[in-house]
Parts: C-alpha cells; sequence; structure tokens
C-alpha cells in the first residue's frame, strides 16, 4: 500500500489539472485546491487510477466501489489529462480486428440487435425527459446560432435534415430508427410529407402512436415496431432519414444496411445518414478503456466505423454520395447540455429510475449515463470520435434535369438551397398548416 500510494502522489503531482484522492483509510492525497475529488473505497479501485485504465475505474464507479466528488465537467478535464497523447487512439493488431469482426457478427441478429436496442432505450422514458429537449430528440443538435438553447437547436437540426432532403407536401417519407418520433413529426406539420417511421423500442413506439393520435395525423403518420431489415413497403419512398441508427447496424451488416437504404428509396430520390463514426482508421479505438465501458454499460452491441467506410459501404451498394457535413462540436455542445441537465436533477433521476427497477440497479444507471453523457462529450471535443451527415441519392439514368443534365436525382447540386429561405410551396404549406 505505501508503495501505491508513492505512485499516487507522484501521478497527482504530474497532473496538469488538479485532482485529489481519498483513500479507503479516509487519508487524502493531492493538492488542496483540486476542484474534483475521487473517494476509494479499495485498494484494487485506487490500482485503476495508477494505471489509467478508466473504463474499469468507471466500473468501479458504477458499482459504487469509487465515488466522483465534484462536477462532470472538472472530472472530464482530468480524464483528458489521464491519457497519454501517445495512447488516445489505439490500433488494434491484425488478430484483434479478425476478432472484432468475428465479434460483429455474432452479435447482430435481429433478436440481439432488438434485445440491445431495447436494453438502452427502454430504461425509463421519464428519466430521458429529464435531460432531453422537450420533444426528447436524441441525437447531435445543430448550433446554427451560438446563443440557441438545446430545444432551439435541436429544432434546428431537424430542420436542416428536412432542408438538406428537400422534403415537399405528399412525398413519402422515412425515418429508419424515429426515437420518440422528433424528425417524423416536424417533417410532417412542417413539411406536408406522407410519413412513416420504424422502431424497435417499445416505449418509444407508444410514445410516438400517441403523438400521432393527439394531433390526428394518423392518415398520413405512422410509427411502427420493425427491424430495418424487415421493412417491406409496397413500393419505394421518395425520401429517407436515418438519425442516430447507423452506430447500432455493426460492421457485418454494414453492407446489408447500405443496400437496404437503396432497397428502400425510389430512383432518383434523396437519403440522409446521420451517424457517429469512428475518428481513426484501422478499427483504432480511445485508450484507457473507454470504448468498453460504454459497450459494456450504455450501448451494446454498438460499433463505429470511420466515414470513409460508411461512404464505401454506401457507394458500393449503388447510392451516390452528394454532401457530408461534420457536425463533431455540435454534438459536444450537445453532450455537455444533457450532462448538465441530468447534473441538476440526480436526486429526481435516481427517484424516476427506482420507479421502474430494484433501487441498487437505478444508483448503478444513473452513475453510468453520468459518466457517459460527460465522457462522450470529452470524447467529441477532443476528436476522438466524430459525426457526419452524408446525403445520397439512388441516381436514376432516366430523370433530367435541364439546367444540369446527369443529375439524375432530386439533388440540385447547388448547396445554397439547403440554406435559403424555404421555397413557395413549403412556405404555402406551412401557412395553411398553421
Amino acid at each position: 500500500m505505501p508503495a501505491l500510494e508513492t505512485l499516487i502522489e507522484r501521478k497527482l503531482q504530474q497532473l496538469p489539472v488538479p485532482l485529489a484522492v481519498r483513500l479507503p483509510s479516509g487519508r487524502r492525497l493531492g493538492p488542496q485546491d483540486a476542484r474534483v475529488t475521487i473517494a476509494f473505497q479499495d485498494v484494487t479501485s485506487l490500482a485503476l487510477l495508477a494505471s489509467a485504465k478508466l473504463g474499469r475505474l468507471g466500473d468501479e464507479i458504477v458499482r459504487g466501489r469509487a465515488r466522483i466528488e465534484g462536477s462532470m465537467r472538472d472530472l472530464m478535464r482530468v480524464v483528458a489529462a489521464l491519457i497519454p497523447q501517445e495512447g488516445q487512439m489505439i490500433r488494434p493488431n491484425a488478430w484483434q480486428r479478425l476478432i472484432n469482426r468475428l465479434n460483429s457478427v455474432l452479435r447482430h441478429s435481429r433478436e440481439r440487435d432488438a434485445h440491445q436496442i431495447r436494453a438502452h432505450y427502454d430504461v425509463s422514458d421519464e428519466f430521458y425527459a429529464l435531460w432531453l429537449d422537450p420533444r426528447r430528440v436524441y441525437s447531435c443538435a445543430y448550433f446554427a446560432d451560438p446563443q440557441m438553447t438545446l430545444a432551439d437547436a435541436q429544432e434546428a437540426k431537424l430542420d436542416l435534415i428536412c432542408r438538406k432532403l428537400d422534403l415537399r407536401p405528399g412525398e413519402r417519407f422515412v425515418d429508419i430508427g424515429a426515437g420518440w418520433g422528433g424528425l417524423l413529426m416536424h417533417a410532417a406539420r412542417h413539411y406536408g410529407v406522407d410519413a412513416t417511421g420504424i422502431t424497435l423500442s417499445h416505449n418509444q413506439f407508444d410514445h410516438v402512436s400517441r403523438l400521432i393520435a393527439d394531433e390526428g395525423l394518423g392518415d398520413r403518420v405512422r410509427i411502427l415496431l420493425c427491424d430495418y431489415r424487415d421493412l417491406t413497403p409496397d413500393r419505394p419512398f421518395d425520401k429517407l432519414a436515418s438519425v442516430g441508427m447507423f452506430e447500432h447496424v455493426g460492421r457485418a451488416n454494414l453492407g446489408l444496411y447500405s443496400q437496404t437504404l437503396r432497397r428502400l428509396l425510389r430512383p432518383g430520390g434523396m437519403a440522409l445518414n446521420h451517424g457517429i463514426a469512428a475518428s481513426g482508421l484501422d478499427d483504432a479505438m480511445v485508450g484507457g478503456g473507454l470504448g468498453d465501458f460504454i459497450e459494456k454499460y450504455i450501448f451494446p452491441g454498438g460499433e463505429l466505423v470511420h466515414v470513409s467506410q460508411a461512404i464505401r459501404s454506401l457507394s458500393q451498394a449503388g447510392l451516390e454520395m452528394v454532401d457530408t457535413e461534420n457536425l463533431r462540436p455540435h454534438y459536444a455542445r450537445t453532450l455537455w447540455a444533457w450532462s448538465d441537465a441530468l447534473e441538476a436533477r440526480l436526486p429526481e433521476a435516481e427517484q424516476v429510475l427506482a420507479r421502474s427497477m430494484p433501487p441498487d440497479r437505478a444508483a448503478e444507471v444513473l452513475q453510468a449515463y453520468r459518466l457517459y453523457l460527460a465522457g462522450c462529450a470529452l470524447a467529441f471535443e477532443q476528436g476522438w470520435v466524430a459525426l457526419y451527415q452524408i446525403l445520397m441519392t439512388h441516381p436514376d439514368q432516366g430523370q433530367v434535369t435541364p439546367d444540369l443534365p446527369g443529375a439524375h436525382s432530386a439533388y440540385p447540386f447547388r448547396r445554397n438551397y439547403i440554406y435559403q429561405p424555404a421555397g413557395s410551396e413549403k412556405e404555402a404549406w406551412r401557412n395553411s398548416a398553421e
């Protein structure tokens, strides 16, 4: 123990960010001005800090064997300092990459995907409502104006997607992984589309079904409890969006996912894929075991690939990439907003979770989400992961655009259409709807 304490003291002195440690004996190590303290109940947990095994240290915090005293923002400054620059991204060897691919095949059956999605999204609707915006949009917001609130930025994101897809009244639109219905309802309300959404979450299905009924939109909006692989419409859709779902597909299913998007989209139609991507090539992962922590506690079965791999898979399926935008800093700000909102309501959050699970389990889930939200905010800030919107078309050789022969789609090949005021047709629809 004395040797371990000496190692810890030396490590604390070397950190650029003040951190204090409370030992199992009650003794405190570290600078007096430290704004964050980690209190340990046993030596095993303490050794994890000494060796910078942050994923396993997070496991100890979730299990209550270590406790955070201080803000999550200050803790994440410490986490960033604990990961050495040369160890931020780790590239696995050929054998590890093979194992990763085999695991991807094994853990992405329809049954396992459904179980994994429900394990995350069906935790508790009331819990998510505590820290998401009023529409419960659970994906990266778009801060078009730096002064925007989270709610305003989420609405801006929904509208950005609709504008990129150039949605028009009467078009058949499908939202793959519709969540709590934010995009589905926005597209129907403001763009007049005939909208279909799918989800694997029972809680989300029930919530969106109520929204549709309450707003009297059952004649042109529907939500289906359905795996994307099993969606078989009577004819392809004009426009398609997949938001925050790509991360759950799995490397082994990238080809099938891409082919499914093409199958669901009519020739000449447009699709947008909004998803998290790895920042490193060759299956590189964030060091310190942070990815393992998220896999275990938050997104079982989640897998990230580099944007180049995503575009390659989509292109191989016959889709043409026409625009790609990186929103990484926007997701960092979104995640901090979620983290701050949860931190402001911790006692209430634990009570909410305890209504749907045993108290011990509720405490663990809460600690896991605290670390997950703040840890992901840090990861996006540091550039360890990224968020891309990939806009694609299903080329149609027979579709002719007078001023741009060879467009082969509804995409105008002039990016300014996304940011210009809505056209007269959409404005007329909005005015009539209001």
